[in-house]
């Protein structure tokens, strides 16, 4: 019986995978409800502060319209004040809107502010270095160096109590984040390949910092953007509730939560009701910013 060299088989074996081990197709991503219910939230937020002057809320920031209503009414969902009215028989509901309309204004400003200053200078900082960086980083360690609180405190004192204003102080005080995050990933983008090519072809300091390095800051500063948002309307509540922020009878979430606190006991809702709103939109802002940091590339 003739004999075959064991070397000299070849076993045909086809290019694709094996019948027995195909590939299966790639599950289609979960959805992840609560960056959904997140994202509804702020939407439905912007919206309804957006359009509050074309909603029948008068009685929530005039006085003089609540003179016939009762004061501390109940709520009634179907009712003229679906979440009840305050010790001056002013709509809650619609108070709530307009302090709503205030919180996002304030937040969005500020970080508005704060993202193109922090990223002007923090992109000087990493490209130019030497004693530029010097100077644009004791600044912002100066800044750094003083608490929020206190830095908030002495702003407010010299400045007058409006939304122009606090939206000011409140992006100085974001500023400094965004200077060195900016700063740290300029200085990583700086040293690639693409940007040395571009000064050898002779292409500008400024042209290099808009067309090259800047696309690939702008993923890492939203997605900052989100939480120091979350952080802006805290402290924007915070000075309100201190009486430091924007006064009354404009409605601010955090001076309503003051207004309501001496009737705490009686009607927790004054205090609850603002408190919740508050607490979903941190949380909801929060949510969105890590989000958008864990799905971003690297710079």
């Amino acid at each position: 019986m003739p004999t075959t060299d064991r070397a000299t088989i070849v076993t045909a074996r086809p290019l694709g995978p094996a019948s027995g081990s195909a590939r299966r197709p790639r599950p289609l991503q979960r959805i992840r409800w609560s960056i959904v219910l997140a994202a509804g939230w702020l939407a439905l937020l912007v919206v309804v502060a957006a359009t509050a002057d074309l909603l029948p809320l008068s009685e929530g920031r005039d006085p003089s319209r609540t003179l016939s209503v009762v004061a501390m009414a109940p709520p009634t969902l179907i009712g003229a004040h679906p979440l009840g009215t305050d010790a001056l028989g002013l709509d809650i509901l619609a108070q709530l809107i307009y302090g709503a309309r205030v919180s996002i204004t304030v937040a969005v400003g500020a970080t508005a502010l704060a993202l193109l200053l922090g990223a002007m200078l923090g992109m000087t900082a990493g490209y130019a270095r030497g004693p530029v960086d010097q100077i644009i980083g004791f600044v912002t360690d100066v800044l750094l160096s003083f608490p929020g609180l206190i830095l908030l405190l002495a702003m407010a004192t010299f400045l007058r109590p409006n939304t122009a204003n606090v939206t000011v102080a409140l992006g100085i005080l974001a500023l400094p984040g965004y200077v060195r995050l900016a700063r740290s990933n300029t200085l990583a983008i700086a040293s690639r390949e693409f940007v040395t090519a571009s000064r050898a072809l002779g292409a500008g300091a400024v042209r290099i910092l808009v067309r090259g390095v800047l696309p690939h800051l702008v993923p890492t500063l939203l997605s900052y953007g989100f939480l120091a948002m979350s952080f802006l309307i805290v402290a924007e509540a915070s000075l309100s509730y201190l009486g430091l922020g924007i006064q009354r009878p404009d409605p601010t979430w955090g001076n309503l939560i003051a207004t309501g606190q001496a009737h705490l006991e009686t009607h927790p809702g004054l205090v609850a009701i603002p408190a919740a709103a508050l607490f979903l939109t941190v949380a909801s802002a929060n949510a969105l910013g890590q989000w958008l940091s864990s799905r971003r590339g690297p710079a």
